[in-house]
Parts: C-alpha cells; sequence; structure tokens
C-alpha cells in the first residue's frame, strides 16, 4: 500500500507540471518531461539509446542456442526423412500427430515402467508364530518370580523366535489401464522425435553378416551410444547374426516395441513398415 501510494504521488506531481514542460522542446522523449531523474543520455533502464548498446558485446556469450521453430505436444502431423545404412534418401514419411508429437509426461512413463516389478519373484518369506520350531509349552509359571509373563518362547521378542509382519510369497504385479500403457509408447515415441534421435529406414538390409558393417554404420550417426532397431516383421537372419554380438545395438520387431526399450537406447532406428504397423496399433480400438 505504501508503494502504491508513492506512485499516485508521483503521477499527481507530474502530471500537475506538464503545464509548464513546453519550454523543453517536442523532440525531448516524454520520460525526460516527467521523470527527468530516470532519464539520462547514457543507459537507462526504461529507455536505450538507438546507437548504444545495454549490454557490451564482450559479454555476451557466442554460443548459438538452438531454440525450436514450434511448440512440441501440439498433435501435428510430422514430415520425416527416410534414409538407409548407407545415408541414400529415400524419399519422404509422414509421421502421424497423435502418435509422434503428444505432450511429455514423466509421470504417465512412470507408471508404465514400474510394470516391471511383476519381474520380481516374489519368493521372499518369514516365518510367523505358527511356523516357528519350538516347543508350545509355558516357559515359567505366571506369577512370583518377578520376570515378565510369557506364554511361549516362539515369540518375536525372542531369539529364534518368529517375524512379525514379515514379507510372505506374494505376486507384485499390478494392472494398469490399456490406453496408459498405450499413451506411455506414445509419448517415449515423441520424446525421441522430439530429441532428434528417430531415425526412418526404408529397410535393415545389411550386404552380409559381418559384425564390422554394423559397427561402421553406427560410427557414421551422430552422438549415437546405444541404438534401437525396430522392424516391421520378422528379423532379417543376416541383421541378427551382425548385431548378436555388440552390446550397443539392438533389433526386435515392431510387435516387441515398448518403453522400457525406448528409454535404454538413446537413438531409435524404425523403418517404414514398422512405422506404419505402430500408427496402426495405436489407433486400433481398445477392447473392453
Amino acid at each position: 500500500m505504501h508503494a502504491l501510494a508513492c506512485a499516485a504521488s508521483l503521477l499527481r506531481r507530474a502530471m500537475a507540471s506538464l503545464p509548464q514542460l513546453g519550454a523543453i522542446g517536442c523532440d525531448t522523449p516524454l520520460l525526460a518531461k516527467i521523470l527527468p531523474n530516470v532519464y539520462s543520455k547514457g543507459y537507462s533502464t526504461l529507455l536505450a539509446p538507438a546507437n548504444e548498446a545495454l549490454i557490451p558485446p564482450e559479454l555476451l556469450s557466442s554460443k548459438t542456442v538452438w531454440t525450436p521453430d514450434r511448440e512440441l505436444g501440439q498433435y501435428e502431423d510430422l514430415v520425416a526423412r527416410v534414409t538407409n545404412f548407407h545415408n541414400e534418401d529415400n524419399g519422404f514419411m509422414v509421421l502421424d500427430g497423435d502418435v509422434f508429437d503428444v505432450p511429455i509426461r514423466k509421470d504417465i512413463v512412470h507408471r508404465v515402467v514400474r510394470q516391471l516389478a511383476k519381474r520380481q519373484q516374489g519368493t521372499h518369506s518369514t516365518k510367523t508364530i505358527s511356523e516357528v520350531s519350538g516347543t508350545g509349552r509355558k516357559p515359567y509359571k505366571q506369577k512370583g518370580t518377578g520376570r515378565a509373563r510369557h506364554g511361549t518362547l516362539r515369540g518375536c521378542q525372542f531369539r529364534g523366535g518368529a517375524t512379525m509382519h514379515g514379507p510372505k510369497p506374494r505376486s507384485h504385479a499390478f494392472k494398469l489401464q490399456k490406453k496408459v500403457r498405450r499413451l506411455g509408447l506414445k509419448i517415449a515415441l515423441s520424446a525421441r522425435t522430439a530429441e532428434g534421435k528417430l531415425c526412418i529406414f526404408e529397410d535393415l538390409e545389411v550386404p552380409s553378416h559381418k559384425t564390422k558393417n554394423i559397427v561402421q554404420y553406427i560410427k557414421q550417426m551422430d552422438d549415437t551410444k546405444k541404438v534401437l532397431l525396430v522392424d516391421g516383421g520378422d528379423i532379417d537372419k543376416k541383421l541378427k547374426l551382425a548385431t548378436q554380438n555388440l552390446h550397443y545395438v539392438n533389433v526386435i520387431p515392431s510387435i516387441g516395441l515398448n518403453v522400457y526399450s525406448i528409454l535404454q537406447h538413446d537413438t531409435l532406428v524404425m523403418t517404414r513398415d514398422a512405422v506404419n504397423r505402430i500408427v496402426e496399433r495405436m489407433h486400433t480400438p481398445i477392447s473392453r
């Protein structure tokens, strides 16, 4: 309230002095007429001279900051370049916006990945008081000993006794709605697309089963540490033999594409057939 009162008082004084500002000249900025103490011929926080810069150029960084020319997650169809292992042009392909350009939600991805809990064996077990070996005889009489009263030596407070509220064998799996699992896959694909780490190939054909060919192809990719190759149908035998000795290259069919596999690899390579099958899968109505 005090700041508002001061601002109102300053504005009243400025408006009262306006009739007396005719002698200053019409070429003087209005800011100099009303607030002469703020405006100066040098730098100003409110008005900068036309021939002077607010920040010296030597203090500015020369590094170019990349900013996207559009906002992500707008469900817009994208156009992707189609190539192959030899980096040859094979036209373009339109990526559906409702699959490859959805808003990024980390909570959905976390829920989908947490489904890996069903891999736990769940064989952990502890013995209750009825399962611990030992006699059921009362250790000593109820009264007259001066000690605490006990009816068994198999209780949890004794050495070798039972475990109270301990784990028992169970399944750690939990259900997740189909639409949430489907949305998680869309988000993972959209994230790789937004990062520029989604490559569309015409096919995954290799000339031979030699591993050195795949190593050479991966070296040609920029800033790539781990690659996931996704084919539409069955994996080619030569490609499978060429990649099975590389820990940073994995090949799966489109039917096996999942969120966890995408997150484990920084680069995703999909064939044109694989993209069509994934889009068809995402557009299939969910059976209730």
